[in-house]
């Protein structure tokens, strides 16, 4: 229910734009099974008494950006780990509506994120929208991990199953760091050919890797 204290401070503290607030809460709501009326007769009085406490609000900021933070990292907990990526492949599956919604709302939450949370104080019409964008995105991220969890690779053909269980064993040798450079080389080089046309490794995934296998080249 953290997340809907959240949503109330704000609703509370931004008078001038309530009916966007009131939208992303009903959308909360929904999500949470419960009227946006009942939430807001369940916020504390403590915060219900302070329309305009700035207090209220820079603590509904800092919880925001730490909620952004924590679903960031839940997300580079992939991005990073291309073995544990291959397990639920689905998370970068674009053609999938829950992937494409999650990347698109982590999109919008990254650029409406102030380059100093101070500066939403003087700006509440910015901090609503970012609320929002927060909001989105963390929602998001925990359907499509959830989908992607629960089909793991059944979207595949037995074959192209084992295609990624060879990529998977393959990728484990490129980040190993026991491993030579050319053994780390060549094992990305065959991962490429055995995850080509299945999944598309992100961009930060695959820099990681020639990251590693460069830096052990030049030593």
């Amino acid at each position: 229910m953290g997340l809907v204290i959240r949503l109330i401070e704000l609703l509370i503290v931004v008078v001038p734009i309530v009916g966007g607030l009131i939208a992303a809460l009903r959308a909360y709501g929904r999500r949470r099974g419960a009227p946006p009326e009942q939430l807001v007769e369940s916020a504390p009085d403590d915060v219900r008494g302070t329309p305009n406490s700035a207090a209220v609000l820079w603590q509904t900021i800092t919880r925001v950006v730490d909620e952004h933070a924590q679903t960031n990292s839940r997300w580079l907990d992939y991005e990073l780990d291309p073995v544990r990526l291959l397990d639920f492949p689905l998370m970068t599956d674009m053609r999938e509506p829950l992937t494409m919604r999650f990347h698109q709302a982590k999109r919008r939450a990254d650029l409406l994120r102030p380059v100093r949370a101070e500066d939403l104080l003087d700006d509440r019409e910015s901090a609503a929208q970012y609320l929002a964008a927060v909001e989105e995105y963390s929602t998001a991220f925990d359907a499509a991990e959830t989908e992607a969890i629960r089909r793991r690779r059944s979207d595949f053909s037995s074959d192209e199953q084992q295609r990624l269980g060879r990529g998977q064993s393959l990728l484990r040798v490129a980040f190993d760091d026991a491993a030579t450079p050319d053994e780390r080389q060549r094992a990305y080089e065959l991962a490429h050919r055995e995850l080509d046309g299945l999944i598309v490794l992100p961009k930060a995934t695959r820099a990681a890797i020639e990251r590693g296998i460069a830096g052990e080249l030049e030593k």
